[in-house]
Formats: structure tokens, C-alpha cells, sequence
């Protein structure tokens, strides 16, 4: 053993300084978890492995500096062999620990392509090399280690290392600033163990201390590089994306080094080709990697494509088709039918469609809220799936319409949409309680599909809903009809071909008129006269029945303040939808148009029909009551045809029932009754303290069954048509006393089965309460056979002093 000289425990103290770095990248390994984790121990590892080979060379070659010259070169190269191992396998560690960085490499695949790529730049860094230190360049001179052959581990590991560093500056897809700056720390330290084992082989202080220098200075790098790594900063992209030149700078590297060497006349010995080699062999494994690329991606693209256009033909919340879908169906189905050759026996087993569209969802979205609509439209389409037959398709169009497609005659189209009707009128149990909706299913199944299925659909929906419709050719009629009736209905006021008739509401048994019912008639120019019952639906679907509900009141108000100013003892009923109502401002509406013609509210009747009430109970309620309180009075028409309950008709804000003109026209029962409905009808409204009136009476004998069951007004063809108001005006003025009205003869002695009467009992201010009057009662002989309308108007009001 030999004096250490001071260049010898430079290095030696150099070495030292290292040992911090390795010990913050320990640190840093057992701070973090799961990749970082894993990478900061890797490098932390190659830190220590690179540090304890120089040490371990540095000390063996002090200890054992003497003796003979052949025996020093000797144990020097072994020596160096040893360094050159133990320092290589601590480089590829780093190595390994520098591309498994969080950040550095977008995954395994992307690292093995970073290491291609590292190795084509390697290659052509090691062939350039070559060509410098071989002959005749011999650019090393009598530095060049050709004595030493374990200098080359370390010396293919640098060439790689600088290969992954500039792979690292040009693909890290985290922070580039620190993925750069570690993979330049691991070069620096594969080319310190370069300079150490050739130091030791050639037995060079100077370069041994400029190694250890570099082996120092690289892993204090890494360290630093990893603490910066640890801290917020911006993500930079792939420089890659900008262009391909690094593929190409290494390959035109290696064909100018070797045209260089060539024409120097230098030979290609076993180094040479080692290079030129791997630089071939990466290419095109890199290349291999590139087309298995592109054919996953276009894999990729091609599924996510089939993805995408099967997402536009579907519809998202509930899983079946959506139009798109049902259209492509739809020409699927045309293309098959299109085929020569089809046996004759298949053409009964033609496409149908059933189009469907639920009663009342709108109510649901609006009162339970819309993720319970969600729930009820996903339920809709698992019934539609368990319906279905292998080949069917079931598609949601929009909102709650939807429609299958099928395959046989009319006859089973017909039988499998009333199987769907009874299907989707099941409860639908949510949260909260059962919803009850029904639907209505229009099929087509010749034609245009979409189309007529859907004129089907909207015929069923008008003819009263929960109900199958199957396609007519007239139904196009009807539909360009109704378009015409639309449009033609917005102008019909402004082109006055809107007018009022009035029917007449009548005493009974004195048959006098005391009020009459205002009915709206069109009479187009040239499509005539149009019903009621087909222009009002439109003009409800259409928005336009506010407007003409407001110009019918105003007429009938304007011409019942004319009657008035004339002397006649009237009151006057128009009709009311339940739309009108819907609107806020209804009741004040009501109350401004009587205030302008300087007509009492109670002159004024407004009806409002039984079907109305019962869709919309609650609302309806508070509505009427509102409008109840400007004065006017309300009438229930159509009562006994709908579904009212005896508890809604006791909510009700009403004052008179009118009795459905189908009662009225009953046969006889088996009891021998005729009209038993009618008398039970009476009876009801007048113990509720309402006035009854019959509509709809056509003969005689009608009348005396109404009169028969103690109702006191009637109305119907018996008594007169809608007339002009200048014709209803002659009949009351034909009918108009000269003197005053003489007091209807009191009753005589009743009769023993005469039917029950109610009487309004005043129990104080404001206080009233209905009883029943039998024939044996007292006050039965005091009533009279034209009515007090005292319960619901006073006598003069009401026409009927």
C-alpha cells in the first residue's frame, strides 16, 4: 500500500459529497407511494450502487498501487472490469428509474417506444464515436482505451443515457424542465463511470478525479431535479407533435460517419457494426411499434365510431331507438322488401308500426317533477322490451312518444297495440306513491309508416284518448282540414265570421223564458258553416280560445246589457274552458267587462263542464272560486256523463247542476220509470242548495218527466234552437206582460205520491241550509209550480216574479 496522493483523496472526498444526494433520493422513495414510490427507490439504488463501485475501485486501487508493472496492469484491468460492472449496473438502475418517473412516459408502452427511440440515438451516438476513436480519426490519440475492453459497458450505457435525454426533451409529457434535468443526471453519472473505469484501467489520477467530480455532480443533479419534481408546476405538451426529425438526425449521423470513415479508408471491424447494427435493429422495431400503433388506433377509431353513430341512433335515458334509429330501421325494412325473390308466402309479414304516446305525462313532469317523468319513461320502455318479439324494434321519438316496429298483418298489428294499451295502463310504482296514465296508439301498416302512424295517433288522441287507432286514407282529409281550420280561425274575428246565437232557458211548467245560453257559431266564406266541436278543440290545441273567449263574453255581456236597457228580465250563460281559467287574470277580466256594460255579475252564468273538472280538480277549484267572487254564477254542464264524485261536487264552488241531456233521454227502467237518473239528480242539487237545470229536452214527454222530478228550468230543441239575439229578443217581447206579473195560483191539495221538494232555510245573515220537503209537510202547499229561485238568484233577477 502507497501514500495516497492528494488528487487520490480529492476524489475520495468528492465521492463523500454524493452520499447526501443518494440519501435525500432514499428519503424521498419512502415519502411517496405507488409509482413515485417505486422510481424514487430505483434511483436511489443506482445512486448508491455508482457510488459504492467508484468508491470500492478508488480504495482498491490505493491499496494495492505497488508491485511489479505487469502485475499492476494486470490487476488494474480486472479491477476496472469490476468498477465498470458494478457502476454499469448502478447507470442502467438510474436508467430504469428515470423513465419510471410519474410524468416521464404516459405508460409502459410509451416507455418501451422511449427506450427505442433512446437506443436508435445511442446507436448512432456510439457508431459516431467510433469513427472518432478508431483509426485512422484516432481523435484520442494514445488516450484512446483500446487495452481496456471494460470500458465499454459504461461507455454503451452513456450513449444510451445521452440517447434517453434527449428522448426525455422531446417526449415528457410531465414538467419537461425536471424530466430533462434527471435524465442529464444519469448521464453525466454513466459517463463518470466511463471515466472511473478507464482511470482505473490506465491507472490516471487526473481522470479519475474528474470522474468522481461527474459522478458527484450527477447524482446531486438528479436529487435536485427530484425535489423540484415534488412542486406545482405548469404540464408541458409533446414536442414530438411539432415534427419527426428526431428519427432522421441519428440515421443521416451514422451514413455521414461512415461515408467519412470510408473515404479515410478506415474499415468496418466488430464495433463499427455493432452500432450500425442496433441503430438498424431499433429502427425498425421502432417501426414495428409505429404500424402496431396505427393499426390499434385505427381499431380504436373504428369502435369508437360504431360507438358514437349506435349513441345517435339511441336514445340515452331509456336505452330503446330513437328517431334516427327507427328511421334506419325503417330503411332496413325497405331494402329487405326490395329484394328480388322473396317468397310469396313472406309478403303478409310486412312491417307495421304502432305509434304510442302517453295521456297526461305532462302532469306528471309537472306536479311529481321531472326525474319521476325519468323514471316513468325508463319504465315505459322495459314494458315495450318484455312486449316485444325477436326482430321487433322499439324507439322512444321524443318527450313521451314512442313507437314499434313489427312484422305481420293488420289483424295481429291490432292485437298487439291493445295488449300495449292494457300494458302501459299498469301503475307505475315510484317514489312517493302509483302513477295512473294511460296511452294512446295510433297503427299504420301500409304507406309511410312514420307518417300515418302518426295521423293515427293524433286521431286517437282527439277522439277521447286510452284508445287504438288503426290508419285511414282520411285521415289526411282530416288533418289538411283541420290545418285549414287553424290558420282560417286566427282571422275569423277580425273578419267577423264569428257570431253568437242564443238558446233559451225556460221555466218550468210555465215554459217562459228566463235566461238563454250563448253558443258560438263560425260561418266561413268558403268552407261554411264549421261545428263547434271541430273548430273548438282546434281552437284549444292552438292557443287560440283565450282570445275567443274573451270576444265571446264581451258579446254576450254587450247584448245582455241591450236586453236590460230594453226592460228584459234575462240573465244570460256562456261557456268556459278550462284554459280560460288557467289564466290569472280571468276574474278581473270578467268583473272589467261587467263593469264596463253596467251589468250585475249575477246576470252573468258561466259554465264549465264535468270532464274539465274532474282532469283538473284542485286547480279548477281554486280558479272558480276566484271568479265566484266577482258576483257571477257557476254551472256545472254535462253533469252525469263525467266522473265527478259526490265529495268533489260538495268542494265545488257551483250554483247550478245541468243535467246531461243522455239522462234526460233515458228509457224507461225496468221499474217502469222513465228518466230514474233525473229525479235522482234533482233531488241531489236541490238538498245541496243548488238550482237544477235539464238540457237536451226534445218531446213532451221529457218535459213532464223533468217537471215530474221537481226540476224547475229546462232547456232543449223542445223550447227552441240557437236563434239570432234579434230573434230570441221578439219572443220576449211577445212574452212580456202589459201589466204587472200576476203570483202563480198556490198549489192545491198534493198529491200522496207527489215527489219530494227542497226548501232554503235561513238560519241567520249569511247562513242557509237545504231540507227536503215532503207531500205531507205543512210548507209542502205553499210552494209554487214555477220556481223561487231564491237559492240562487232573487225572483226578479231570474225572470220570474
Amino acid at each position: 500500500m502507497h501514500s495516497p496522493s492528494g488528487m487520490e483523496l480529492a476524489g475520495l472526498a468528492g465521492l463523500l459529497a454524493a452520499v447526501p444526494a443518494v440519501a435525500y433520493l432514499g428519503q424521498s422513495g419512502r415519502r411517496h407511494t405507488g409509482a413515485a414510490r417505486r422510481a424514487h427507490l430505483l434511483l436511489a439504488a443506482g445512486g448508491a450502487l455508482s457510488a459504492a463501485g467508484a468508491l470500492a475501485g478508488l480504495a482498491s486501487a490505493l491499496i494495492t498501487g505497488g508491485g511489479h508493472h505487469h502485475h499492476d496492469a494486470a490487476h488494474a484491468r480486472s479491477l476496472a472490469t469490476m468498477v465498470a460492472i458494478a457502476m454499469g449496473i448502478g447507470t442502467l438502475t438510474l436508467l430504469a428509474g428515470a423513465v419510471a418517473l410519474p410524468g416521464a412516459t404516459r405508460g409502459p408502452a410509451a416507455a418501451l417506444r422511449h427506450v427505442l427511440d433512446g437506443l436508435v440515438i445511442a446507436a448512432a451516438i456510439w457508431f459516431v464515436g467510433w469513427v472518432l476513436i478508431s483509426r485512422p480519426t484516432r481523435i484520442l490519440g494514445d488516450l484512446t482505451p483500446y487495452p481496456c475492453p471494460a470500458v465499454l459497458l459504461p461507455a454503451v450505457l452513456a450513449a444510451l443515457a445521452l440517447g434517453l435525454t434527449a428522448v426525455m426533451a422531446l417526449h415528457a409529457h410531465r414538467p419537461r424542465r425536471n424530466s430533462i434535468r434527471i435524465a442529464a443526471g444519469v448521464s453525466v453519472v454513466a459517463v463518470a463511470a466511463t471515466a472511473v473505469s478507464t482511470a482505473i484501467c490506465r491507472q490516471r489520477d487526473a481522470l479519475a478525479l474528474a470522474g468522481v467530480l461527474l459522478l458527484a455532480a450527477g447524482l446531486i443533479t438528479v436529487a435536485l431535479a427530484v425535489k423540484a419534481a415534488d412542486r406545482p408546476v405548469e404540464v408541458t405538451g409533446d414536442v414530438l407533435e411539432r415534427g419527426g426529425a428526431y428519427a432522421v438526425v441519428p440515421m443521416l449521423a451514422v451514413i455521414g460517419a461512415l461515408g467519412y470513415h470510408l473515404t479515410r479508408g478506415g474499415t468496418l471491424d466488430a464495433l463499427g457494426y455493432f452500432g450500425a447494427s442496433v441503430v438498424g435493429l431499433a429502427l425498425v422495431a421502432r417501426q414495428y411499434l409505429a404500424l402496431d400503433d396505427v393499426r390499434r388506433y385505427t381499431v380504436r377509431l373504428r369502435q369508437r365510431e360504431a360507438h358514437f353513430r349506435e349513441l345517435a341512433h339511441t336514445d340515452p335515458l331509456t336505452g330503446l331507438a330513437n328517431r334516427r334509429g327507427l328511421q334506419r330501421a325503417l330503411l332496413a325494412q325497405e331494402r329487405d322488401d326490395a329484394v328480388p325473390g322473396r317468397p310469396a308466402g313472406e309478403d303478409h309479414r310486412r312491417a307495421v308500426l304502432i305509434g304510442i304516446d302517453l295521456d297526461g305525462f305532462k302532469t306528471v313532469n309537472d306536479m311529481r317533477g321531472h326525474d319521476i317523468g325519468d323514471s316513468v319513461l325508463a319504465e315505459v320502455a322495459a314494458r315495450l322490451r318484455r312486449n316485444l318479439l325477436d326482430g321487433d324494434v322499439a324507439a322512444r321519438l321524443g318527450g313521451d312518444e314512442f313507437a314499434v316496429l313489427m312484422h305481420g298483418d293488420a289483424d295481429e298489428a291490432m292485437l298487439a297495440a291493445h295488449r300495449l294499451l292494457a300494458v302501459l295502463g299498469e301503475p307505475y310504482e315510484v317514489d312517493g306513491g302509483s302513477i295512473f296514465l294511460s296511452a294512446s296508439l295510433g297503427v299504420a301498416d301500409t304507406g309511410e309508416l312514420l307518417h300515418d302512424a302518426d295521423l293515427a295517433l293524433r286521431y286517437a288522441k282527439q277522439r277521447g284518448k286510452n284508445r287504438v287507432e288503426r290508419y285511414q286514407a282520411g285521415y289526411d282529409e282530416l288533418l289538411r282540414r283541420r290545418g285549414t281550420l287553424q290558420g282560417e280561425l286566427r282571422h275569423a274575428i277580425d273578419r267577423e265570421q264569428l257570431r253568437l246565437v242564443f238558446q233559451p232557458v225556460v221555466a218550468l211548467p210555465s215554459m217562459r223564458p228566463v235566461g238563454a245560453e250563448a253558443l258560438l257559431r263560425w260561418t266561413h266564406p268558403d268552407l261554411g258553416p264549421v261545428r263547434p266541436d271541430e273548430f273548438i278543440p282546434v281552437a284549444e290545441e292552438s292557443g287560440l280560445i283565450n282570445r275567443i273567449g274573451a270576444w265571446v263574453l264581451e258579446q254576450a255581456v254587450v247584448q245582455l246589457a241591450a236586453w236590460r236597457a230594453a226592460g228584459h228580465d234575462v240573465w244570460v250563460s256562456v261557456n268556459l274552458s278550462p284554459k280560460e281559467l288557467h289564466n290569472a287574470d280571468y276574474a278581473a277580466q270578467v268583473a272589467d267587462v261587467l263593469a264596463e256594460h253596467n251589468v250585475p255579475p249575477q246576470r252573468l252564468v258561466l259554465e264549465v263542464t264535468e270532464h274539465a273538472v274532474a282532469t283538473d280538480m284542485d286547480e279548477l277549484v281554486r280558479r272558480l272560486a276566484e271568479v265566484r267572487e266577482t258576483g257571477v254564477r257557476i254551472a256545472l254542464d254535462d253533469f252525469g256523463a263525467g266522473y265527478s264524485s259526490l265529495t268533489q261536487l260538495r268542494t265545488l264552488p257551483v250554483d247550478i247542476l245541468k243535467i246531461d241531456h243522455a239522462l234526460v233521454a233515458e228509457p224507461e227502467s225496468r221499474t217502469g220509470t222513465a228518466a230514474p237518473l233525473v229525479d235522482v239528480v234533482v233531488r241531489l242539487g236541490h238538498r245541496l242548495g243548488l238550482e237544477v237545470l235539464a238540457e237536451g229536452i226534445g218531446t213532451t214527454a221529457q218535459r213532464e218527466v223533468v217537471e215530474e222530478a221537481g226540476c224547475r228550468l229546462g232547456q232543449g230543441s223542445l223550447f227552441g234552437w240557437g236563434v239570432p239575439a234579434e230573434h230570441f229578443e221578439t219572443r220576449l217581447r211577445t212574452l212580456q206582460p202589459v201589466g204587472p206579473r200576476p203570483l202563480p195560483a198556490p198549489r192545491s191539495i198534493p198529491r200522496s205520491d207527489a215527489p219530494a221538494r227542497s226548501q232554503v232555510v235561513r238560519l241567520g245573515p249569511g247562513m242557509r241550509q237545504v231540507r227536503a220537503l215532503l207531500p205531507s209537510d205543512p210548507d209542502f202547499k205553499g210552494t209554487r209550480r214555477d220556481q223561487n229561485v231564491g237559492s240562487v238568484d232573487s225572483g226578479r233577477e231570474m225572470g220570474q216574479g
